[in-house]
């Protein structure tokens, strides 16, 4: 146990504070998965979930073994992410292994020269492999895991090469009504870069808890991310004052504020029945698309899910802005 305390403290000694706009590939913290977008976009501790791996290598388990997963995320305009998932149990000795496929792509684009002069279209994607495995520490119910990442990012004629890794350790059993999780995700480095620039990967550390109501079915989520880095709200210049004399007044973030954006949270009703509902809200997203003389509902998401034998579905609908809408659905097979 000691050993691996020092390996997840090495790991989150090595992630730099980066976050979104401040580092590349950061598709690797874009999830596909309708049921863990629906929940608010963070969640970290669905253990009967086969795409949950991907962002909690801990969770891998033998009840996972056969099943696929495959998911499709109409994002903003043209952009789509396709994902698929996987996990075969090898024997009561190996145990579980995991893998995964992200591939989102941008659209078409045009092309133009200095001159303005148009020379076709080109395309532009990102795609990641992922390969996870995880054990249960022996007389415990402690998880450890981790994944490793093959990263290949194109812009027209460019393009850029990366591995990352993941870990991951969990507590949980299926008696117990909560599960805790602590991750941390994509460590790792360019192997090519686009130009002579080498940039950071969108590191981040994330704690998860989810708990499950005893005599209600009803279970919660919570999600404190990028622990990494205490500062993520940025003032914004459209939300500047302007006194009587005319001087401009940039936007104050308070401790509440900023605290509030590392916060997630989801709830599921009816979690083990053939239907059941998710509800989200995502802090951050919340204030940082909100208009100032217009409720845009930006943060909130819902959706549902239909189990119906070895196939489940499900639905999420994820509000961004009064001109954009998401839609993320997921087809759940189980091959056993």
């Amino acid at each position: 146990m000691r050993k691996i305390i020092i390996i997840l403290l090495l790991s989150i000694s090595t992630v730099s504070a980066q976050v979104g706009g401040e580092s590349i590939y950061n598709f690797l913290n874009l999830t596909g998965s309708a049921r863990q977008t629906a929940l608010g976009g963070k969640i970290l501790t669905l253990v009967d979930d086969i795409n949950q791996p991907s962002w909690n290598p801990s969770i891998i388990n033998e009840n996972l073994s056969n099943k696929v997963g495959v998911n499709y995320l109409n994002y903003i305009s043209d952009v789509n992410l396709l994902s698929v998932a996987y996990a075969l149990k090898i024997n009561d000795k190996v145990g579980t292994i995991y893998s995964s496929i992200n591939y989102l792509n941008y659209g078409k684009f045009v092309g133009a020269d200095e001159d303005g002069i148009e020379t076709g279209n080109f395309k532009a994607y990102d795609a990641v492999f992922i390969i996870g495995y995880s054990y249960r520490i022996s007389n415990s119910d402690v998880h450890l895991g981790s994944n490793i990442k093959f990263i290949n990012s194109v812009i027209e004629n460019y393009s850029s090469l990366g591995v990352a890794l993941d870990f991951g350790l969990s507590y949980y059993n299926e008696d117990s009504p909560y599960i805790v999780s602590l991750v941390v995700r994509n460590i790792g480095s360019q192997i090519s870069v686009y130009d002579e620039e080498r940039e950071d990967l969108p590191s981040q550390i994330d704690f998860g808890l989810s708990y499950r109501l005893e005599n209600v079915p009803l279970k919660w989520y919570f999600t404190i991310d990028n622990l990494q880095k205490w500062k993520l709200a940025v003032s914004n210049p459209s939300n500047e004052q302007i006194d009587i004399d005319g001087n401009s007044n940039e936007e104050q973030i308070s401790f509440i504020d900023n605290a509030m954006r590392h916060l997630s949270i989801g709830a599921e009703l009816f979690s083990e029945s053939a239907f059941n509902i998710q509800l989200g809200y995502n802090f951050r997203r919340s204030q940082e698309f909100k208009l100032i003389d217009k409720r845009t509902f930006s943060g909130f998401t819902v959706g549902f899910g239909i189990k119906m034998n070895k196939f489940k579905f499900n639905y999420v609908f994820s509000k961004y802005h009064p001109a954009s809408n998401a839609s993320t659905f997921s087809l759940l097979i189980n091959l056993n």
